[in-house]
This record gives C-alpha cells, structure tokens and sequence, in this order.
C-alpha cells in the first residue's frame, strides 16, 4: 500500500493560485501515475488531472489549460499548480496512486486530503 500526503490548499481570491503536493511513501511511487481528485460533498469525487509513470500529463475538460500536473521523482512527490481559480474550483483535493503506470486504473486508497477554497 502506498501512502500519500497531500498539502498546499487554503483559501484564495478567483484568479489566484495555489500548488497542492501530494508526497507518497515507498520507491514503487515513482514508478506508478499519480492523480488530482476533487470531491465536493453531495457530488461525485472528479478526476481532475493525473500524470503517469512515464511523465505524461492528461487533464480534464474543466482543467485544461489552467492546472499543471507535474511529479518529482527524486523527491516522490507530485504537484498541481492551479493558476486562474474560479469558485466552482472549491472543493477537497486528494491524490491517488494508481496500479500501473497508465492511469487506467486506481487503487482504492485515500490521502487524508486537502481543502481549496475560491472565493468570488
């Protein structure tokens, strides 16, 4: 089981920006592709952007071109850089380890989260 931290959240006017890092336990980290989650209680938990194992970066359509995922394998730690926050950005941000490298598929296991807040 590979452990996660995630850190970086708080709260920021729309427009701003934050960098949440998410450190994980173990060498198998680095091998694996490592996702952005937001849950907003009552909806679904959102995939929104992950990297795989290879570096590779894939974002969702309400991501795109404001959020950079990108992982330090050296330090075991993945980042997203969210530039251009907008409220309906709020939400608990979490990573996630997947089982292989693609981001095809994740493990069922759960950081403890952290909170971003966009006011308007």
């Amino acid at each position: 089981q590979v452990q996660v931290v995630e850190s970086g959240g708080g709260l920021v006017q729309a427009g701003g920006s934050l960098r949440l890092s998410c450190v994980g336990s173990g060498s198998i980290f680095s091998t694996r592709a490592v996702g952005w989650f937001r849950h907003v209680p009552g909806q679904t938990r959102e995939l929104v952007a992950f990297v795989t194992g290879g570096g590779v970066a894939n974002y969702a359509r309400s991501a795109q071109g404001r959020f950079t995922v990108s992982r330090d394998d050296a330090k075991n730690t993945v980042y997203l850089q969210m530039n251009g926050l907008r409220p309906e950005d709020t939400a608990d941000y979490y990573c996630r380890v997947g089982r292989d490298e693609t981001g095809l598929s994740w493990n069922p296991y759960w950081g403890q989260g952290t909170q971003v807040t966009v006011s308007s």
